[in-house]
């Protein structure tokens, strides 16, 4: 039996495949984005120091608002920046990626640094940060990959504050307002009882989260021994690591 015998299509054959051919289409962007320059803030600073570490902080529970736990606040590179006009250092740390800010407090003398027990790579200390856009009385914690790295950060806060200690005091608001000129008779004496309530009242609120934050200080360790890159566990009851 003779085998069949498949034949070429025929040139004017409908049918037949047509030749692949490389399509020659350029597309324009609609929109063209200009690069815009991104303001940091930190252009009339210098960075003293630097190096990545783990940040957490002592709050309330998402759900129960009575239950303190610690939180992570983020990864990234934790830096002190000195202003190169007043000298005053102050402590920054963005999440990697995000680039979010998660702490921004200067590095007054009243901080004191804290050792965890049980690990001898993170400290624990109170302040004022000032990361999310308003003076809030915090708790934090950081944790470093080694013990060398943590006395290394020590040290340099250390000498950040010293140099705040040294630095020039703004002044005081009875000199300021002695410099400032002379206000309106009427107008200014309305508004100058307004202006003094909300401070006296952002100091009483400052010195009430102050003392539930050193309480918070007290009670709570960071234990080691999570591994770098783990998830913190949720549970306040259980120390963070």
């Amino acid at each position: 039996m003779a085998e069949p015998t498949t034949e070429p299509a025929a040139e004017d054959d409908d049918n037949a495949l047509a030749a692949e051919e490389e399509a020659q289409v350029e597309f324009q962007p609609l929109v063209k984005l200009d690069e815009v320059k991104t303001v940091t803030g930190e252009d009339n600073e210098e960075t003293t120091f630097k190096m990545r570490a783990k940040l957490f902080r002592w709050e309330s529970d998402s759900w129960e608002k009575e239950v303190k736990m610690w939180k992570e606040r983020g990864t990234g590179d934790v830096k002190f920046l000195k202003d190169k006009e007043s000298g005053k250092v102050r402590l920054l740390m963005r999440r990697e990626k995000t680039m979010k800010i998660c702490a921004n407090f200067f590095l007054l003398p009243t901080i004191e640094l804290k050792e965890n027990a049980g690990s001898d790579r993170s400290w624990v200390w109170q302040c004022a940060d000032f990361s999310e856009e308003k003076s809030e009385i915090s708790v934090l914690a950081i944790r470093f990959a080694n013990s060398e790295n943590a006395q290394k950060f020590k040290e340099a806060f250390e000498e950040g504050k010293a140099a705040n200690a040294k630095a020039p005091a703004s002044p005081a608001p009875a000199e300021a307002k002695k410099e400032a000129p002379a206000p309106a008779p009427a107008e200014e004496k309305k508004e100058e009882p307004k202006a003094e309530t909300p401070k006296a009242e952002e100091k009483k609120e400052a010195d009430g989260a102050g003392d539930e934050a050193a309480k918070a200080l007290e009670a709570v360790k960071i234990a080691d021994g999570e591994k770098e890159g783990e998830a913190a566990p949720a549970a306040a009851a259980e120390p963070i690591s």
